[in-house]
């Protein structure tokens, strides 16, 4: 009997596998992708990024200019990524199955969330440009929908995970929505709130440096200036501060929620 089953799941495991080869060679065809071509010329871009793509030392001339415009962005994240999070906290307590207000609030707020959460960042960008040009405020705009939609379907699951019990035992008691929020919600979920909106921060960060190439603003407005006149060192330079950036954020982050669980 144990042959017999780990002979059909390996069979099937090799059947997916199969399947999944035959559509990615497909693929390949239709798009007319050459896996060989890419694989040779893996090594001429390897070259070209270390004699162009590479920070000198007159690069760092221009550091102060960089870590003003990283510094802008970073507080643009922080700002987006926090106000989206009083927001979606509120709806998601509005709208929580298990202690929200009921009624249509619910399937309301859980509706919104759905909308802006399966929006894509670099979309809004483009749809706010039209009523905003191309400025910090768009940028900000961007982030603090995508991130309200994101953060109020991961606050309504984070509630109703933990609330259950206690809100019982409170509406047992006869309390009221009020007491209910204060005494029960906030603390049962103020952890997984604090741990996502970190979380976010740092996705926002990453996402800010690609929105502001598209409105024009922070350090994606820079790095675009530099890549498109060919100052290839310079793009390098801000690429790396990006990245130093996010990864102590990260640490922070990491760190923070150690504290807090």
């Amino acid at each position: 009997m144990d042959k017999k089953f780990f002979r059909k799941r390996t069979l099937a495991l090799v059947g997916v596998f199969v399947l999944l080869m035959a559509i990615n060679v497909a693929s390949a065809g239709f798009v007319g992708f050459n896996p060989i071509k890419v694989i040779g010329d893996i090594p001429h871009g390897i070259v070209w990024m270390a004699q162009n793509f590479t920070p000198s030392l007159e690069s760092f001339a221009k550091i102060d200019t960089i870590l003003i415009s990283l510094g802008k962005t970073i507080l643009l994240s922080i700002a987006s990524s926090c106000i989206a999070a009083i927001f979606a906290y509120m709806c998601a307590v509005i709208g929580s199955r298990e202690a929200g207000l009921g009624g249509p609030f619910p399937l309301i707020i859980r509706g919104i969330a759905s909308v802006f959460r399966n929006i894509p960042v670099v979309a809004w960008a483009f749809i706010l440009m039209f009523s905003f040009k191309q400025s910090e405020f768009t940028g900000f705009l961007a982030l603090f929908l995508g991130t309200f939609g994101y953060l109020t379907r991961c606050f309504l699951e984070s509630i109703d995970e933990v609330a259950g019990g206690s809100v019982e035992a409170l509406r047992a008691t006869g309390a009221g929505f009020a007491p209910i929020v204060t005494q029960a919600i906030i603390p049962m979920s103020i952890t997984a709130v604090i741990s996502w909106t970190l979380y976010m921060i740092e996705t926002n960060i990453r996402d800010a440096t690609l929105i502001g190439i598209l409105t024009g603003a922070g350090i994606g407005a820079l790095f675009d200036v530099y890549y498109k006149s060919f100052r290839y060192d310079l793009a390098a330079l801000v690429i790396l501060c990006i990245v130093v950036a996010v990864i102590a954020c990260e640490a922070i982050s990491n760190y923070v929620r150690r504290q807090i669980i």
